[in-house]
């Protein structure tokens, strides 16, 4: 009898052994359980899509661990996924450069067969993950911008796009047809949208692009995801039912739900997700010089701006697409060090995540996680995720619930404001001020519609300007207290006039005089006014984005002809050091 028991056993222990350790759960019954089952995830950032395109097309060489470390990441080993999955990350995005360093797309032959060896080392680390225990989503991200040839001037060049595009998904598909459920695939990164328009000369022979409209590129975007629903789901195996993650406009929340974005038809039932990012503001959440230089973050205003941007996507839960945050996060500044206020931020994130029924990845390039250490670079920023884990949580209620407990709690402690005598505006007031991001988003100053003084970076001095009247007003920025006693160049300016809009609805603002580091500046185009939200009257300095003169745009005097919104010149000596600026207008009813 012993003996007959002894055998049971080892009968038992050997079927065991033949159970794989990443043995299948049970497939999620839609897109909303599967966000669930995602919880809370991170990025493989700067890795699989890191790419050398500075080289001609971006090949050098066919080794795929060349680019695996070229943007100062460590080899990816079992390890790594391990540790990370044991952080308290149940899922893993994965972003992968297939174009740029597996094919030769763009070399005159129209080739986009994706490399044996680069198809392997993606699988490699994805299997990493899997066996971790993690769900994994892979994209296709950024790849040198060879998304720009879908805005080429040439029917050839962006008949060539779709080609490639479709071949590209076909190839993926086909290679991980047997990977069960917990492999989704994510169509793009955020190059759906706007970088239709990225100039692209590595990847085709005429290098100019076509500014698309709006509604043309709404539409392309429609088109593009729409391919990409139908060509996975035709690549057989189990992509018949997989789930997909369908890259928003952009993955700007408010632009991706704009009602000229329409989420792909699909054979499959309640099988799509949709991605967007987040980094709001991003005066904070940018990479800053340093950390006592770095935008204040944690008012009331702060707290509430990130919960209602957030709040748009029940847009698409309402309807069963599962939400994924594919990108957030505050990144460290230049130096290397987390910013004051980053675990509120990320706590008051992962709140919101769970109140709304989101699943997140944070981008993380060793920033956070240090891939070569195995260990967080700021200790409560790892208890912050531990604890977070899709293992540590309880029933879907429970979880709502703390969440919402979470989040009052936090707009309880949050004060009104950071700075002293700042002029914080009712709907009743009209504040003038210059809206700045410097040329390495080091320094800023209350970019966006809505004034806020709080968002300001260390050492920076405004003048602002309570507009009671038609008249002449002075707005400035003084630079010389930050790090660097100067903002390097610039990337956005535009004067704002909250809550003008509506108060004062079609006035308009003529630019006096200009002046940089007390010297006079000559603009090299003529200024316009406009509003993009309804409310806020602004007049774009310099807004490198806007590809079209809006058809609100309007001028104090005269017509409209010659506007541009970029009428300050960047590459003037004047902005390299940009110590203080000053700039007199005068406002009123058009004339």
């Amino acid at each position: 009898m012993r003996r007959f028991l002894c055998l049971i056993l080892l009968l038992c222990a050997a079927a065991l052994l033949l159970v794989p350790a990443s043995a299948e759960e049970a497939a999620p019954a839609d897109a909303l359980e599967m966000t669930r089952r995602m919880g809370n995830g991170t990025n493989l950032g700067n890795t699989l899509e890191a790419c050398n395109n500075g080289a001609q097309y971006g090949n050098t060489t066919d080794d795929p661990t060349y680019y695996e470390t070229l943007w100062g990441q460590p080899v990816t080993t079992p390890e790594m996924l391990q540790a990370m999955k044991a952080a308290g990350f149940d899922s893993i995005r994965i972003p992968v450069a297939w174009m740029t360093n597996a094919t030769h797309l763009g070399k005159g032959v129209g080739d986009y067969t994706i490399s044996e060896a680069y198809l392997d080392r993606v699988e490699e680390i994805v299997n990493y993950a899997l066996d971790a225990g993690m769900i994994v989503i892979v994209n296709d991200h950024w790849d040198g911008g060879w998304y720009g040839m879908f805005g080429s001037e040439s029917e050839e060049t962006r008949a060539l796009a779709m080609e490639a595009y479709k071949g590209m998904w076909t190839q993926i598909a086909t290679r991980f047809a047997d990977y069960d459920w917990r492999l989704v695939f994510e169509g793009a990164n955020e190059e759906i949208g706007a970088r239709f328009d990225e100039n692209a000369p590595l990847y085709c022979q005429d290098s100019v692009t076509t500014y698309l409209t709006d509604n043309q590129r709404y539409a392309l975007a429609n088109e593009v995801n729409q391919g990409f629903v139908d060509t996975v789901r035709a690549a057989g195996g189990r992509n018949a039912d997989r789930f997909l993650l369908i890259p928003g406009y952009g993955t700007n929340i408010e632009q991706t739900c704009n009602s000229r974005f329409v989420m792909p038809r699909d054979s499959a039932e309640k099988r799509l997700l949709i991605s967007v990012h987040c980094y709001s503001p991003w005066s904070y959440c940018g990479e800053g010089s340093s950390r006592d230089t770095a935008t204040k973050w944690g008012t009331v205003a702060n707290f509430r701006a990130l919960e209602s941007e957030l709040k748009m996507m029940t847009k698409f839960t309402a309807q069963g697409y599962g939400v994924v945050i594919g990108e957030y996060g505050v990144l460290p500044a230049a130096d290397g060090l987390i910013k004051e206020n980053t675990v509120t931020y990320h706590r008051f994130f992962l709140d919101l995540c769970d109140y709304y029924d989101y699943a997140n990845c944070l981008w993380d390039t060793s920033g956070f996680f240090v891939r070569r250490n195995l260990a967080w670079s700021d200790a409560e920023l790892g208890e912050l995720y531990a604890s977070r884990s899709r293992a540590s949580e309880g029933e879907l209620e429970e979880v709502k619930a703390a969440a919402k407990a979470s989040i009052d709690a936090a707009l309880a402690a949050a004060p009104e404001t950071f700075q002293e005598g700042a002029i914080k505006p009712d709907e009743n007031t009209i504040v003038a001020w210059i809206m700045w991001s410097s040329g390495d988003w080091s320094v800023s100053y209350s970019v966006g519609d809505t004034y806020d003084p709080d968002s300001i970076s260390g050492g920076v001095v405004p003048t602002v300007a309570v507009i009671d009247g038609a008249g002449d007003y002075t707005v400035g920025l003084d630079f010389t207290g930050t790090a660097n006693g100067s903002s390097a160049s610039l990337a956005f300016a535009a004067i704002g006039l909250s809550n003008a809009e509506t108060i004062n609805p079609g006035w308009a603002l003529q630019i006096n005089e200009v002046k940089i580091n007390g010297e006079p500046y000559t603009m090299k185009g003529r200024p316009y006014t406009t509003s993009d939200d309804g409310k806020c009257t602004r007049v774009n300095l310099f807004n490198e984005w806007v590809t079209a003169i809006p058809g609100d745009a309007r001028v104090l005097y005269g017509p409209t002809f010659s506007v541009s919104a970029t009428p300050f010149d960047r590459n003037d000596p004047l902005f390299s050091a940009v110590k203080t600026i000053e700039i007199s207008f005068t406002y009123g009813p058009k004339k």
